[in-house]
């Protein structure tokens, strides 16, 4: 059974854990520390804490912690966009659960946000993030190529869109 729970200090030890792994790690931005310790943990954590509504979960499968989801809402111009981004632990490979995830996280976020899409950025050598995607009703809008270098190597970045619905209108 999947459950988003809020994030919390009290997983840092837990999160940095399945977090510091290299094939997690290589499909994510630079951004996040690599090595991805626990004090790095506690600091991501904590921006996120308080944030009413929440932008990012922990997911927890069968009681387990599990991977971590979550949108970040975009700026100026694209502020009725957010991005979508997840992981899910190695051991929890191959489940359905980041299906799950990207199912909930969307309602989630369409009824939440005022915001008529959300974006994902794919490596090309992430076909299961693919996968995930398209079961959920996102399509494949553009290919940007040779647009992202990761670990000394450049790849192509494929970018996932999700419409909502209805489109509201936007006085802002």
């Amino acid at each position: 059974m999947i459950e988003f729970k809020p994030f919390t200090i009290d997983y840092a030890a837990e999160y940095s854990s399945i977090r510091n792994v290299p094939e997690v790690l290589d499909n994510g931005y630079d951004r996040t520390p690599n090595p991805f310790t626990e004090k790095d943990a506690v600091e991501y954590i904590t921006k996120e804490i308080g944030k009413s509504p929440s932008e990012r979960f922990f997911i927890f499968w069968n009681g387990k912690l599990a991977g971590e989801i979550g949108i970040s809402i975009q700026e100026d111009v694209f502020r009725l966009n957010a991005e979508i981004g997840y992981f899910v632990g190695k051991e929890f490979w191959g489940q359905g659960i980041a299906s799950k995830a990207v199912e909930r996280m969307t309602a989630y976020a369409f009824d939440k946000f005022n915001i008529v899409r959300i974006v994902a950025g794919v490596f090309d050598f992430n076909k299961s993030s693919m996968k995930v995607l398209e079961k959920n009703g996102y399509y494949l809008e553009c290919i940007r190529k040779n647009a992202v270098i990761k670990n000394g190597k450049i790849f192509d970045d494929y970018i996932w869109v999700k419409l909502k619905d209805e489109t509201p209108i936007a006085n802002n």
